[in-house]
């Protein structure tokens, strides 16, 4: 089977498509003045933008791993996620405190889906 790349660069793609599944570079955001809600949102769109471009949705995700800078955000973050999650559809999840790349970031989520 075919591996497919979407926005590939140099160091990375954001996302592959191989048997029937979708996999998600970390999305992060770019606009690092929000706080945690404002960066999960932002994130959540890129995933469902993604996901679109793919030919599938938030509904199909098999999994989720999520990385915060910093575990006091984790209420915060949840309530962006339980506004954003598929009803009926909420998939097997990871989150963990990790230090991101850049100090600005306060969240970064890795998704693979199914077609």
């Amino acid at each position: 089977m075919d591996i497919k790349r979407f926005h590939v660069g140099k160091r990375l793609s954001e996302m592959a498509v191989h048997n029937g599944t979708v996999y998600l570079a970390g999305q992060i955001a770019e606009d690092t003045t929000q706080n945690i809600a404002g960066q999960t949102r932002e994130v959540l769109g890129h995933i469902d933008r993604l996901l679109a471009e793919a030919g599938s949705d938030k509904s199909r995700i098999l999994m989720c791993q999520i990385y915060l800078a910093d575990l006091k955000d984790f209420a915060e973050m949840n309530a962006a996620w339980d506004e954003w999650v598929a009803d009926g559809n909420a998939p097997p999840r990871a989150t963990v405190q990790a230090q991101l790349a850049k100090p600005e970031w306060l969240v970064e989520i890795v998704v693979t889906a199914a077609l």
